[in-house]
């Protein structure tokens, strides 16, 4: 409802006005009332604008006059009604001179009188309204527009050859920067915690347009005549100008810049901004070659910390040694899970990613070493009959390739090996025997010796036999047969990922005859070991 605000000196005017309007029907609300302009004023400043004001012009304190031009310099689009008398004709003439919307004599004055004047004015402010509302769309559409040909822009110079320089200028000149003239800092910023982002309500679009408003707001603040580029959902660039000289501090200044856009992204929109810094541009071909290795170098995106402002480094990426040491975290990792030490998974997890960083390994290697070890780790719990999947390989892949940074990758794996627990401690804790649990477990550890009947049943203070009925009754398999596909599935993973041969890992297996391992694994498999790796390595 539009609120209204009252003004007589004449209290019985106010209360007949109060009294007989009936605001609600109207669609009003009577905010308040007042016997002289300095109390109108006064409220109106403290407490809340109102959006019709009917005032007398004749007043103590502070006459209609001047209340007006008060109320109309805080909200130009307040609507005013003056309630007057004959011989307030020169107040009446200056009040028509401050573009007031209608007046009523107080002589002839009646509820009905001010009724229709109340809805004039109201309908006064919705055409207001939806003139304002029109050009606020228009004017978005518009600067719509101009971003999206920013946009665009960015992404020919860098997806196209260089050349036709003459348009090329001309074109940045329209986007407020003279690359033939003068000189630029480009700055790419990034998105650094892109799974919060979709959690948030707003559409991508959208999510978009308030970052590009929040960055356009803080630029016109520090007034360095930086400009903004959007280039994707995740990423948008900065240009500052450059000036090699003691007196200017452009890097100093720049980066305070960035450092307040930060902050106010992650005040407004509660997200994290990364941002890496190039080297200075004085032509289309050095915009190009920099603003390039920028959107490139994703090496040094993954590794920056949360909130980080850095240079430009080396797009060097090692790929070295990061699967030497896959088998160790593997199986650690399985049996922590099996042991349900949630505070050690944690552990391991902090000590991956510390290596990550330590060795600076390729993005796309990291990727791929922690897709591998989590769709192992799962069929290795599956096939110990711990829980069913319900991640397909699919979904996996799509989540940890859209994994941007180091910080969001932990946190990630945090987050999946937590939900991978709570499964285990589900299933666990419903539908197997205690006894049957404990075996699966001291296969697990005890993997790569060899594994017997009886020793597992004394580790379980139970005779043999009935451990031997119950796992087949539990499982729906033998004992025998549980252990033999587990190792047959742990000499699959060994002649895929590792160099070592068949003699040595069917050593390693507790297996004692060669022979005898190879004709199992050829029963299970289908094929020879030496077959196996030929295929999958």
């Amino acid at each position: 409802m539009y609120k209204v605000m009252l003004v007589d000196d004449d209290y019985p005017v106010l209360e007949l006005l109060s009294e007989t309007i009936e605001w609600e029907k109207l669609g009003l609300t009577l905010q308040s009332t007042h016997e002289n302009g300095a109390s109108a004023l006064d409220y109106a400043l403290q407490e809340e604008m109102p959006d019709i004001l009917i005032t007398d012009i004749g007043m103590p304190k502070m006459n209609g006059i001047e209340l007006i031009k008060q109320m109309k310099e805080k909200n130009p689009l307040i609507q005013v009604s003056v309630l007057s008398c004959h011989s307030d004709y020169e107040f009446t003439r200056q009040a028509l001179l401050l573009q007031i919307q209608d007046y009523l004599l107080k002589d002839t004055l009646n509820p009905e009188d001010l009724t229709s004047v109340l809805t004039g004015l109201k309908k006064n402010i919705e055409r207001e309204n939806e003139k304002t509302k029109q050009e606020t769309k228009l004017h978005q559409i518009a600067s719509q527009n101009q971003e999206s040909r920013k946009r665009e822009f960015i992404r020919k110079t860098i997806n196209q050859p260089t050349g036709q320089e003459k348009e090329w200028y001309e074109e940045a000149r329209s986007y407020g920067f003279d690359v033939e003239d003068n000189r630029y800092i480009p700055a790419l910023c990034f998105m650094q915690n892109y799974r919060m982002a979709k959690q948030l309500d707003q559409p991508e679009d959208q999510l978009v347009c308030s970052i590009q408003r929040v960055v356009q707001d803080v630029l016109e603040t520090y007034e360095t005549k930086g400009i903004h580029f959007a280039f994707s959902l995740k990423e948008f660039f900065l240009l500052f100008p450059y000036r090699s000289s003691v007196k200017s501090d452009c890097y100093g200044i720049m980066m305070e810049c960035v450092s307040a856009i930060q902050r106010a992204v992650h005040s407004n929109l509660q997200l994290s901004l990364g941002c890496v810094i190039g080297e200075p541009v004085h032509s289309q071909s050095s915009f190009k070659r920099e603003i390039e290795h920028l959107v490139k170098n994703k090496n040094q995106r993954f590794y920056i910390k949360a909130g980080a402002i850095e240079k430009k480094q080396p797009d060097a990426r090692v790929t070295e040694g990061l699967f030497n040491w896959y088998d160790e975290a593997a199986v650690a990792m399985r049996r922590l899970i099996i042991e349900r030490n949630q505070p050690q998974v944690k552990q391991t997890v902090h000590e991956w990613i510390e290596r990550f960083a330590s060795e600076r390994y390729s993005f796309e290697a990291v990727k791929e070493w922690v897709l591998k070890l989590l769709l192992d780790v799962k069929m290795k719990l599956k096939a110990l009959q711990f829980f069913n999947a319900n991640y397909s390989e699919e979904v996996l892949h799509e989540e940890v390739f859209a994994i941007d940074t180091l910080d969001e990758l932990s946190a990630w794996l945090t987050d999946y090996f937590d939900s991978l627990l709570a499964a285990v401690v589900e299933i666990t804790s419903q539908t197997r025997r205690k006894e049957v649990l404990a075996a699966f477990q001291y296969v697990s550890a005890h993997l790569e010796k060899k594994i017997t009947l009886e020793e597992v049943a004394n580790h379980l203070f139970l005779n043999p036999s009935y451990f031997s009925r119950l796992f087949k009754k539990e499982v729906g398999e033998t004992f025998v047969e549980y252990v033999t596909k587990a190792k047959m599935n742990r000499a699959k993973e060994l002649l895929e990922q590792t160099v070592e041969p068949v003699g040595k890992i069917c050593e390693r297996l507790g297996y004692d005859n060669q022979s005898y391992f190879i004709k199992v694994f050829k029963s299970y498999e289908g094929i020879t070991p030496i077959e196996y790796r030929g295929e999958h390595v």
